[in-house]
């Protein structure tokens, strides 16, 4: 059955059953309050009718009461409405009855205990069928018992005077079975409309489906609603961004209290994002925000991340490819321009020069100047170095490695990182025809290092020194912390604590800026994020 019908059917049986048990003790209540009623109305009569002077003087005639009581009988039975009043004298004889026959005959229920003294309430049956009746003795003015009176209603009566009040008693009930059921009837269609008409184990079936789908990508999924709660966060989410719990722990839960302040920063921002740069830790990801849209009416935000480590070394591994192309085309271009010189000189029969230069052009030169490579002996810097120089020449600028620099193999990702990002900025502060200077150096086989870079830029204003290593906050022209632009050198001081080692910026001797890092021999781990080329202070 659907869960509609068994909604209603359920909530209709509940209704239903409440209305026939209430009905059942409304009725046994009605039923009660009536014979409470009138036992207590048959009591006051007797009492009344015991007390009364002319039933006294009656009982305490001579010759007896002779048909005074039976006179009297009839005017209190009259008077307040009961069926019968009877008077007993000592001996349980009736002076009285509605029935003048019986007037003389003995009492056909018993009245011994009411002649003792004592007052009775209760039902009993006599000539007229079952009663309630009460009996009080009558005493004269000493307290003497001179006989006594029974005053009673027949049940039948009784039933009558309830069965009067059950149409009205059942009117209510059946208006109330008929209110239940049609509430009911709405609150099914509730409850039907607020879980899309769907039966429950279809929502079994896409709450599953949900949790493969949301678990199983590899972009980082998270949701907030409107007061900034946890509804939604799948596996990728809670490690990119460094989330401690899962989805159950974390559901629920503050995002203030949960994610890093940039992480949060930027999933509070109005506007939409796409791809926007964000550190977490030393994590560089790439993070978009959007609102949560249902039936065009907002109801939170999403934020969506993914790690930007295999989108760097793609990126990476092509400017290196374009690098090398862009190289190998300009020493192409300048081999072509000297074999046309020698090519001149053969013609002009000047043989000597032909062979001078020849012996002058040697290996074709170098990409680095200075000292070169010599002192690299690390194959991942040697190529970090050897493709910042094929930038710096396609610039016009000049990169010089210092002749102390000194990289034995394994200087590990975290040099590379820092180097990386360091010298890249040096290039596009130094602009063309600029001066790059590098000077790494291993401090000793604990794992320290020192990474030097100066360039002859316009420097970094004093005022900045300390800021430049936040996340956002660059000195590039145009620059606003977007595009990847305020992130390196925050990755680069995030890896340098993580070592603990420091970051500084201080005025180069080539007029620029001095950028020295000191990493020490702490927590040394393949970095999490790449090396960002181009992307810095």
């Amino acid at each position: 059955m659907p869960l509609g019908p068994q909604l209603l059917a359920l909530q209709a049986l509940i209704v239903l059953s409440c209305v026939v048990l209430a009905g059942f003790a409304a009725v046994s209540l009605q039923q009660r309050q009536i014979r409470q009623a009138y036992g207590d109305q048959m009591m006051a009569v007797a009492r009344n009718a015991a007390t009364l002077p002319d039933v006294v003087e009656a009982y305490e005639q001579p010759g007896g009461p002779g048909d005074d009581l039976q006179d009297l009988a009839t005017l209190l039975q009259q008077a307040s409405k009961v069926s019968f009043v009877v008077f007993l004298d000592r001996d349980g004889i009736r002076l009285s009855h509605p029935d003048p026959e019986l007037i003389g005959s003995p009492s056909t229920t018993s009245a011994a205990e009411v002649l003792r003294g004592e007052e009775f309430l209760g039902t009993q049956t006599g000539t007229l069928g079952p009663s309630l009746r009460a009996k009080v003795p009558v005493r004269d003015a000493s307290d003497r018992i001179l006989g006594a009176v029974s005053v009673g209603i027949v049940e039948s009566e009784l039933d009558d005077d309830f069965t009067e009040d059950v149409p009205w008693l059942a009117a209510w009930l059946g208006g109330a079975a008929v209110l239940g059921s049609a509430g009911s009837y709405l609150l099914t269609r509730l409850v039907r409309r607020r879980i899309m008409g769907l039966e429950p184990d279809e929502i079994a079936r896409l709450l599953q489906a949900r949790e493969a789908m949301l678990h199983g990508i590899r972009e980082g999924v998270l949701a907030v609603d409107e007061r900034g709660r946890v509804v939604l966060v799948n596996d990728e989410a809670c490690r990119l961004l460094d989330l401690d719990g899962t989805d159950g722990a974390l559901s629920g839960r503050s995002a203030a209290d949960v994610l890093d302040p940039a992480a949060l920063e930027l999933l509070e921002a109005d506007d939409d994002a796409v791809d926007a740069p964000l550190l977490v830790g030393e994590r560089v990801l790439l993070a978009s925000r959007t609102p949560a849209l249902v039936h065009g009416r907002r109801v939170g935000r999403v934020l969506t991340v993914r790690d930007r480590t295999e989108l760097s070394g793609a990126v990476r591994e092509l400017d290196g490819q374009r690098s090398l192309t862009t190289t190998l085309r300009a020493q192409a271009h300048e081999f072509s321009n000297q074999l046309h010189v020698l090519q001149g000189l053969l013609e002009l029969g000047r043989t000597a020069d032909a062979v001078a230069l020849i012996d002058r052009l040697g290996g074709g030169g170098r990409l680095l100047s200075g000292a070169g490579l010599g002192g690299v002996e690390d194959a991942s810097v040697s190529a970090l170095l050897m493709a910042k120089a094929a930038l710096a020449r396609e610039r016009g600028a000049e990169l010089v490695v210092s002749p102390v620099t000194r990289v034995p193999e394994g200087a590990g990702d975290d040099v590379v990182t820092v180097l990386g990002n360091l010298v890249g900025n040096a290039l596009d502060a130094a602009g063309q025809g600029g001066r790059v200077l590098v000077d790494v150096r291993a401090l000793g086989p604990d794992g320290r290092w020192v990474v030097t870079v100066d360039d002859d830029g316009p420097g970094v204003p004093e005022a900045l020194r300390e800021q430049v290593f936040r996340v956002g906050v660059t000195t590039k022209a145009g620059g606003d912390g977007r595009h990847g632009q305020g992130i390196g050198l925050a990755l680069v001081a995030r890896v340098a604590a993580r070592r603990g080692g420091s970051a500084a910026v201080t005025r180069s001797e080539m007029g620029g800026a001095r950028f020295e890092v000191v990493l020490g021999g702490g927590t040394v781990r393949p970095s999490s994020s790449s090396e960002l080329a181009g992307a810095g202070a």
